[in-house]
């Protein structure tokens, strides 16, 4: 059994993960030292609770000596195995895991991890309502918002832990051992952080390398190189595909056909647990999808805006792209993550599309799409929204979905997505007053 106890632990990253993680270490009896390069947290709250619960914080940067003087080193997702002072402890011999990984070990009930390049947070969602309308205990986390060091706790034999996994959790996997494996799909992302798209398939086939001949691995049937990497595992495979329907079409009410296969890929997972085909329609039909991925938000004057602001990569621009007829216009950009814009350019021109590039990116996104595609641009995404409305005509639709990660204007993708709500919001309330005057 993996223990703690009297150990030195030092946690890298006091974000949510990073701060669940510290919490139950100390609860499990590990001396522990959480450290952070900001000057401080933000949520003072937990800092109270931190600190209260005998937790060492050291911020402003990461001191050497903490990470050669402890016993094991765990990661927050967002700090890379390959960060200077993880690298140097872990050459010199200290264990380096993840936050996942620290939890998974002291999970009671079983894991159903989904993973890929898109669709991970509307496939988890609605897989945990589908094993919930089942009457199964489901606890939903991971990537998705609640770290799976919160569920330890509550964690008994029969609980199913629905757990959103990301290519930079996976990486710092050992042991992690799913029963349920997903994989929807893979595409280039995070090419800013990892080395190379074959590194980033690599983090995300680890979670299928624990599986054993009774486990599953749920693999997307029209997705070629997530098959592949299934059958490296030992797990048994099944296939699912929006070609064939486990629940009613006409139950889905999500905007984008490629949302779809997120469907087939829950219930699929919900047809291995036991969980009967009504509960699973019941709890599609009463989902209407995910804030900030392809959410409608209003229409002004016959403009229709919808929030797309969790795509942030290519391939998700182009699924959200993909979803919408003539008459589109796209507010794209931010800090470019890698991948190929290029991609886009058919589906844009098809739609006689005009693109408003925003942020970091903008002069990117200018060159790959000159000649074919019109581009203006904008200096906030308050401009992007205005200039958007002008360039859109009455049924057409103005989306959001940035093919870039966030972090050049705004602290992550929901407050740029809740940002963009705002300020449409915002415009429709000046419409309606001109409209009135």
């Amino acid at each position: 059994m993996f223990s703690v106890e009297r150990k030195t632990v030092t946690v890298v990253g006091a974000a949510r993960s990073g701060i669940a993680a510290a919490l139950l270490l100390v609860d499990r009896g590990a001396r522990v030292t959480l450290t952070d390069t900001r000057p401080s947290l933000d949520d003072a709250q937990a800092d109270a609770r931190l600190r209260g619960a005998g937790v060492s914080l050291e911020f402003n940067g990461h001191r050497p000596e903490t990470f050669m003087s402890c016993d094991l080193i765990v990661l927050s997702p967002g700090v890379s195995l390959e960060q200077p002072q993880v690298s140097a402890a872990r050459r010199a011999g200290v264990p380096v895991i993840g936050e996942l990984e620290l939890a998974s070990r002291w999970l009671s009930g079983r894991i159903v991890a989904i993973t890929g390049t898109k669709g991970k947070s509307t496939t988890t969602t609605l897989t945990g309502r589908m094993f919930v309308a089942g009457g199964l205990k489901a606890l939903v986390g991971g990537n998705i918002g609640t770290p799976l060091s919160s569920q330890v706790a509550d964690s008994t034999p029969d609980t199913f832990h629905i757990v959103e996994a990301s290519s930079f959790q996976l990486e710092a996997t050992d042991t992690f051992h799913p029963w349920i494996a997903v994989m929807l799909n893979i595409s280039p992302d995070h090419l800013d952080r990892h080395a190379s798209f074959a590194e980033y398939a690599r983090a995300k086939a680890k979670i299928f390398a624990n599986q054993h001949e009774d486990d599953w691995a749920v693999i997307n049937a029209d997705d070629p190189e997530t098959l592949a990497m299934a059958r490296q595992g030992r797990a048994r495979t099944m296939t699912f595909s929006a070609e064939r329907p486990l629940v009613p079409l006409s139950s889905i009410r999500l905007i984008g056909r490629h949302l779809v296969a997120d469907v087939m890929a829950a219930a699929t997972v919900a047809q291995i647990a036991g969980v009967p085909q009504d509960a699973m329609v019941r709890a599609v039909e009463s989902f209407s999808g995910l804030e900030h991925a392809l959410e409608p938000v209003e229409t002004v004057h016959g403009v229709h805006f919808v929030n797309d602001s969790k795509a942030t990569n290519v391939d998700a621009a182009k699924r959200a792209i993909e979803s919408f007829e003539k008459g589109l216009v796209v507010i794209m950009g931010g800090r470019f993550k890698g991948g190929d814009f290029r991609l886009l350019r058919e589906p844009l021109a098809a739609r006689q599309a005009t693109v408003v590039a925003i942020g970091e990116a903008q002069s990117l996104i200018q060159s790959t799409f000159e000649g074919m595609v019109r581009v203006e641009t904008a200096a906030s995404l308050a401009d992007a929204v205005r200039v958007g409305y002008v360039l859109a005509q009455p049924g057409g639709t103005v989306v959001l979905s940035p093919a870039c990660a966030s972090f050049d204007m705004f602290r992550d993708y929901a407050e740029r997505g809740s940002t963009f709500k705002q300020e449409v919001r915002r415009l429709a309330e000046e419409a309606k007053t001109s409209r009135e005057q």
